[in-house]
């Protein structure tokens, strides 16, 4: 596909599958409209950029699909000096749209392979207010705290409340929790020191962070 085509791609995306998944904040749909996602596919699935469907990143961890992306953005209100606290940098996508929108973020990722990989695109794209760190941030990462954002990029058997508690107040939290067949986003906002509101936001499938805590599963 050539450069030209991608544009085209990328336009159609934000028109045909994202703003029509009620994706409807303009400052949302700019940004995704200036970031090339296909930098951040690996090149055997670069023609797969702008399809909705989840992109195989390996080591068993994909791209969500454009609409989840933008689903997430814009739950989460990013303001331009909002620090953020991404678990997961996956293929650096996120985090570079992140990154464009917010203040500063600090992105997480357990697989150095890919931590590597996402520096890279994001030092090509000029994007400077990232920090990239490995480590396992599936319990939390309350080295930065408080965070005015919090996005899990994977999905959660259950979610641990030190993610709240690392929040400021007013912050929001998205992450997808549950098990197949039934995973949905959540916004949790936190409204004061103990006080959080918890609202879903639709239904989708994503792979498990690598460690994240399980549920008690009882046997009789």
């Amino acid at each position: 596909m050539t450069e030209l085509n991608f544009v085209q791609a990328r336009n159609n995306m934000i028109e045909q599958q994202i703003r029509t998944w009620n994706v409807l904040d303009q400052r949302v749909l700019d940004f995704i409209g200036q970031i090339p996602r296909e930098l951040f596919v690996p090149e055997q699935y670069r023609d797969l950029a702008y399809a909705e469907t989840n992109i195989d990143i390996g080591h068993g961890q994909v791209m969500m699909t454009p609409v989840v992306e933008g689903r997430i953005l814009q739950a989460a209100k990013v303001h331009a000096d909002d620090k953020i606290l991404e678990i997961g940098t996956g293929s650096g996508y996120l985090t570079a749209l992140l990154g464009n929108m917010g203040g500063h973020v600090y992105s997480i990722e357990i697989i150095p392979e890919l931590q590597r990989r996402a520096e890279d695109h994001l030092a090509e794209l000029g994007i400077h207010n990232t920090s990239l760190e490995e480590g396992d941030g599936s319990n939390g990462w309350d080295r930065y705290a408080p965070y005015d954002i919090i996005v899990i990029t994977g999905s959660l058997p259950v979610l641990p409340e030190s993610f709240q508690q690392s929040l400021a107040q007013g912050g929001r939290l998205v992450a997808i929790v549950g098990e197949f067949p039934l995973m949905e986003a959540r916004l949790i906002t936190r409204e004061d020191d103990n006080k959080f509101n918890n609202e879903y936001l639709f239904t989708t499938e994503i792979p498990a962070l690598i460690n994240a805590p399980q549920p008690q599963h009882f046997t009789f």
